[in-house]
């Protein structure tokens, strides 16, 4: 799932200067959040070509990282910038890379106190949605879920979007806010989950913001 690409497409459009730094807003708002819940083990589920998880790296709270995706062409890519090779053996042994799938279940996954999803759900088709929601809040079941999508209804602000295009050619759907925090709160609650929501980016009165997060936190149990 690389992440990486629709980064750059949002880019090209034509955003209010505010709006320029949106990704880094966006992954500052991610870390901002980790940092929070004090997790010390991170897995970026989708990590694309690696920005995030070289955001990741320079942040010593994060003892072990791991990055997954789909594409063996992104982890490639994420491998170079990362420049994993050269990396020092105390900072080379906090991270690794794995090919996987974010709706199949994988062990692999488990043991994190945080896992971030970050722009990447709106890429699957939605009957794939409830076997993702499986692999994350089921099987993975970090502490900690921070997970980002499009805010579809900001679509209209950018003049170089035509009414019903979504940002990125790849993008299965795109939800409004209600749509994400009706998700998002059906989900928490059927994984015994707590979710906040957070606004990335530019805040217009009418549309909200361009980017939509919701944190989700697991309750604890009885017993």
């Amino acid at each position: 799932m690389n992440t990486d690409e629709v980064d750059d497409s949002e880019s090209s459009l034509s955003l209010p200067p505010a709006a320029r730094s949106l990704n880094e807003q966006r992954y500052a708002a991610v870390l901002a959040a980790l940092r929070a819940s004090g997790a010390r083990s991170v897995i970026d589920l989708g990590c694309g070509e690696g920005k995030l998880l070289r955001e990741l790296l320079k942040n010593r709270q994060f003892e072990r990282i791991v990055g997954v995706d789909v594409a063996i062409g992104s982890l490639e890519i994420a491998q170079r910038r990362l420049r994993l090779e050269r990396l020092p053996d105390h900072q080379s042994s906090r991270i690794q890379l794995m090919h996987g799938s974010l709706i199949y279940r994988d062990e692999r996954f488990a043991g994190f106190d945080a896992a971030t999803v970050v722009e990447v759900i709106e890429h699957l088709d939605p009957p794939r949605l409830a076997a993702f929601e499986r692999v994350l809040f089921g099987c993975a079941r970090p502490q900690t879920a921070v997970l980002t999508t499009p805010n579809q209804e900001y679509n209209v602000l950018w003049e170089t979007l035509s009414a019903g295009d979504f940002r990125h050619g790849d993008h299965r759907f795109e939800w409004t806010r209600q749509e994400f925090q009706d998700w998002a709160g059906r989900v928490a609650g059927e994984h015994g989950y707590s979710v906040q929501f957070i606004s990335i980016g530019p805040m217009d009165e009418a549309v909200g913001s361009p980017t939509q997060m919701g944190v989700f936190e697991r309750l604890a149990t009885e017993g």
